[in-house]
């Protein structure tokens, strides 16, 4: 409200409407906001045994986990946006605004899981009349597989957070990440990798406290996880997707 009280006045004082902006000195309210929470490995176990391959809610759950897209972009995805084994396709997201464009390649999980569940629609999620879902009523069907599975908490944004930041734990450098996620700025991947890098400086420290190590003369690089920042690491990080296959979700 506040912002759009900002806008309003800014326009009012150009038409010289106002004399001075009343925003100007109001702070904002600062408050906690509830995050996705993000899926663990037992959780993606349990959702997989509840809904096995060949399911549409399998079949979902392949395309937000092995992906990392949004909830508005899952329903959206057909086989046309297969091509060599990549799937190429514009996010949701600002598509109007500033549209991102995503290629990444098709993952061997999600390629059994749409193979073993084909569609004559051109997207691979449809409904029990044969269309294509809204974003909301996708959010809802996933919300009932979930339940399904007995995971209440977890959520379709959830998987995506697990995947940026299961991609965080292997090593993955920022710009890989980014170019899963299609965010553009270091800061939003900080904000979907924290967790992972803090589980590994936790990791580092006990390691150093059992090697007797302390201050400056420790390796600072050493450990699972260094301790420098993601921006840092990412001013000398290659950009292109690490090429290795091995399971993504194997513990």
């Amino acid at each position: 409200m506040l912002k759009a009280l900002r806008a309003m006045f800014q326009w009012a004082m150009e038409e010289e409407i106002v004399d001075a902006d009343p925003t100007r000195d109001v702070k904002r309210v600062q408050y906690v906001t509830k995050r996705h929470h993000t899926w663990t490995l037992d959780e993606v176990d349990q959702f997989e045994h509840r809904h096995p391959v060949g399911t549409k809610p399998r079949l979902a759950f392949a395309l937000l986990l092995y992906t990392a897209c949004r909830r508005e972009d899952a329903p959206r995805l057909g086989p046309q946006h297969i091509s060599g084994g990549r799937l190429r396709y514009v996010q949701a997201k600002n598509e109007h605004r500033k549209p991102i464009s995503m290629d990444v390649p098709v993952f061997p999980d999600l390629a059994e899981a749409i193979a073993a569940a084909p569609s004559a629609h051109l997207t691979f999620l449809v409904t029990e009349y044969g269309k294509q879902f809204s974003t909301a009523g996708f959010g809802n069907r996933f919300r009932e597989w979930c339940d399904q599975a007995g995971l209440p908490h977890c959520s379709a944004h959830g998987l995506r957070k697990a995947t940026a930041a299961r991609l965080a734990e292997r090593g993955c450098t920022p710009h890989e990440i980014m170019a899963v996620t299609g965010h553009q700025t270091l800061e939003e991947v900080e904000r979907y990798t924290r967790e992972a890098q803090r589980a590994g400086l936790a990791d580092s420290a006990w390691e150093r406290y059992a090697k007797g190590q302390r201050g400056p003369t420790a390796d600072a690089g050493s450990g699972p996880t260094s301790i420098k920042s993601l921006s840092e690491i990412a001013k000398n990080a290659p950009v292109a997707l690490p090429r290795g296959i091995e399971p993504l979700f194997s513990p």
